[in-house]
């Protein structure tokens, strides 16, 4: 028990008290740690919170070392809901309430005695207490007692590997909005959400929008009185308490799902012009959820390795073959997904698949096409907004079209004053076309048309600059390259900060009327 101190000059000031926050685990008593306990017995003051009708979960599970000399300071909240009458709202009313029970707190520690703050699971994990530190953890000594989290008492009680190897956890709040929670559901390895209850409904729709509900488990007042664990798809949602999680756990050695000949699909995916940062989360559940991985090396090389999954890379030029490889595998019952740089509709892999699935033999074959930031998109962003008003994408390839229909193209778009965003302009072999390309352009023109080269966005070797059309030279472009010529709109300043800017302006000038 704390007694006052006498300070060096005498007076015999009482020296604060200090203050613990305790995490007590996840419920069952035997999972309090030995040092929450010995903090217990080192305290004057138990706090802990609780609802309006008096009954805290934090106390019953501490129950056991609380003596009848400890002083009790039960925390009680004002809603639990966010229906309230408070002039501030849900929000106002709960500030208020964390004030004054701070306050009381302090009280306590100003008067020399040592305070527990009781926490179930972990302090600082959804934890009711940390709003107490936050207002109090600069004035007094502190000291936070982690506890076992209901994330991993769920996994415990699971029996099952929640994540292994180099799988990324995300664990989420059942209150996010549903489309949100779908993505990140779909976009992750394993995750947990907690604080079901009310939100269950939304919960596990997002788990079916992202195709992950047949791996979903359930978790119910884990390690407590009247647990209860199960596959997340058989549970009622009006039997759903707030004490619950929904658990997606590890992948690796999880059992497949027997594939059938009807389970089988093909789903084309946009890698973006780089790595992982350009995926979208619909792009990495495709990824994360196929059984084969059909691509291009290059781009193949930017999907993580995952166990169980078959990958086939193949050289850049046989995107016929590999389309209707892919379109057999996923006829035998197999979930593939294609690769593509880029967004997948944009001179790649898309346009192979679909034209490959349009035979009778592959009538049957779901096929997806997911998209992608495209290259296009990436440089605009890099150099500013010159994709600002209407523009034009062409491929200045002539692999697959001759280059009299390029440049018609190319006459036509210039005419109409379009900018343009040039795929493919140039490589190792060929860079004549991108001389060509500037001459005709040139015709339309003016010479101090902004032009930006885009080239590896969003890759180590990034660079982007903008030159005069005039001084485009053919030599500083290759297939890694992208370009953008503006129209006659199309401006370009020097910022303070050096960094030179583009952008259309998205209001076209009236066309002058006649006097």
């Amino acid at each position: 028990m704390t007694s006052p101190v006498t300070t060096p000059d005498g007076t015999g000031a009482t020296a604060p008290g200090r203050l613990y926050g305790v995490g007590l685990g996840p419920g069952d008593p035997e999972l309090m740690t030995v040092r929450a306990v010995r903090a217990l017995a080192e305290a004057d003051v138990v706090a802990y919170h609780s609802a309006r009708h008096g009954r805290s979960i934090a106390r019953s599970i501490a129950a056991a070392h609380l003596r009848a000399d400890h002083i009790e300071e039960p925390l009680v909240y004002p809603v639990t809901t966010e229906t309230t009458d408070h002039p501030g709202g849900y929000r106002g009313a709960l500030e208020e309430f964390y004030a004054e029970a701070a306050d009381r707190l302090a009280a306590h520690l100003d008067a020399g005695r040592t305070v527990a703050v009781l926490a179930e699971g972990d302090p600082m994990f959804y934890g009711s207490y940390m709003h107490m530190h936050k207002r109090l953890a600069d004035r007094y000594v502190t000291e936070v007692i982690p506890g076992v989290t209901s994330v991993s008492a769920a996994a415990a009680r699971l029996g099952t590997p929640l994540v292994e190897g180099e799988e990324i956890l995300t664990i989420l709040p059942g209150t996010l909005p549903e489309e949100e929670l779908t993505a990140r559901l779909a976009s992750t390895d394993s995750a947990v959400v907690m604080k079901l209850g009310r939100t269950f409904p939304a919960v596990r729709r997002a788990f079916e929008a992202s195709g992950r509900l047949p791996e979903a488990r359930y978790v119910e007042r884990a390690t407590m009185a009247g647990e209860r664990t199960g596959d997340l798809a058989g549970v009622e949602a009006d039997s759903v308490p707030y004490f619950a999680v929904a658990v997606l756990p590890s992948r690796i050695d999880a059992p497949r799902p027997e594939r059938t000949p009807e389970s089988g699909e093909v789903v084309v995916v946009g890698t973006g012009p780089a790595g992982p940062l350009w995926l979208t989360p619909e792009t990495r559940g495709a990824l994360a959820a196929a059984d084969d991985v059909v691509g291009y090396t290059t781009y193949l090389d930017r999907v993580p390795v995952r166990p169980g999954q078959t990958r086939h890379g193949s050289d850049n030029k046989v995107e016929a073959e590999r389309a209707e490889f892919a379109l057999d595998l996923a006829r035998r019952g197999r979930r593939v997904a294609v690769v593509s740089g880029g967004d997948p509709g944009v001179f790649a892999m898309a346009t192979a698949v679909l034209e490959a699935a349009s035979q009778d033999a592959y009538a049957d074959v779901p096929v997806r096409v997911l998209p992608g930031v495209t290259a296009a998109n990436a440089a605009a962003a890099r150099a500013g907004a010159p994709l600002g008003h209407d523009y034009a994408t062409l491929s200045l390839s002539d692999r697959l079209k001759p280059w009299e229909v390029i440049a018609t193209r190319l006459r036509a778009a210039a005419s109409a004053d379009l900018v343009l965003a040039l795929y493919n302009p140039g490589s190792r072999s060929r860079n004549w076309q991108v001389g060509k390309a500037r001459d005709l352009l040139l015709e339309h023109r003016s010479p101090d048309t902004p032009v930006v080269l885009g080239r590896d966005v969003g890759g180590p070797a990034e660079s982007v600059r903008t030159v005069r059309l005039a001084d485009l030279d053919p030599a500083e472009v290759d297939m890694r390259t992208l370009l953008i010529v503006g129209s006659s709109q199309t401006r370009w300043v020097e910022r303070g900060d050096g960094r030179r800017i583009v952008w259309t302006p998205r209001r076209y000038p009236e066309p002058e009327q006649p006097a």
